[in-house]
């Protein structure tokens, strides 16, 4: 053997070491961060404390709560706004704040669920939450099919009564978006022909 192939073979050997050690320490740093962002996560507000206050002109669409996944929406408010107007705007609100709640639980609900079903499956199969590294241990998809089986099962009248409830409200929104805007042709048409 060589002295340049032995050279070689200790450079390669060191290299191996010090990839192991940087792969140790950057396996320690991911658990650090995301031991940090789980902190993060308990610390997120329930829903964005800042709502601008409605624009003349255009709607203001929010970054998604971290609770409902929904982009808040506070919706124009028309210098000129009839009743009728108004009253959308409060039915749009009001449907939009409805559905906020309704997911916020929803999401809620799921994740409580879902941690305890994990848990529970590990506990049953003599493990621990986290592994011999620091990271928390999952399912596979086949064994999580249960725990969604079983919730949607046991939240299937819930689902129901809300797709009822959403479309009724959508149906009452569109009827009165076509109200608004035969009550606005009517006005422009009176207008133009009281001009003339």
């Amino acid at each position: 053997m060589s002295v340049r192939a032995t050279s070689g073979c200790l450079t390669w050997r060191r290299w191996s070491r010090l990839r192991a050690r940087q792969s140790a320490m950057a396996a320690a740093c991911r658990r650090e961060r995301s031991q940090e962002a789980a902190k993060q996560q308990d610390n997120l507000p329930k829903r964005s404390k800042f709502r601008p206050a409605p624009s003349t002109t255009h709607d203001w669409i929010g970054p998604p709560s971290p609770l409902s996944n929904l982009r808040p929406i506070v919706y124009r408010v028309a210098p000129d706004e009839s009743a009728l107007e108004r009253l959308l705007r409060s039915m749009r609100q009001d449907t939009e704040d409805w559905n906020h709640r309704f997911w916020a639980e929803q999401n809620l609900t799921f994740g409580k669920e879902k941690d305890a079903f994990v848990v529970s499956q590990l506990k049953a199969k003599g493990l621990t939450e986290r592994d011999q590294q620091g990271r928390r241990r999952t399912l596979t998809g086949e064994e999580m099919s249960i725990f969604y089986k079983d919730f949607l099962d046991k939240n299937r009248q819930r689902h129901v009564n809300y797709n009822k409830e959403w479309y009724r409200r959508n149906l009452s929104i569109t009827l009165l978006m076509a109200r608004v805007v035969l009550h606005n042709l009517w006005k422009r048409v009176g207008s133009s022909a009281a001009a003339t």
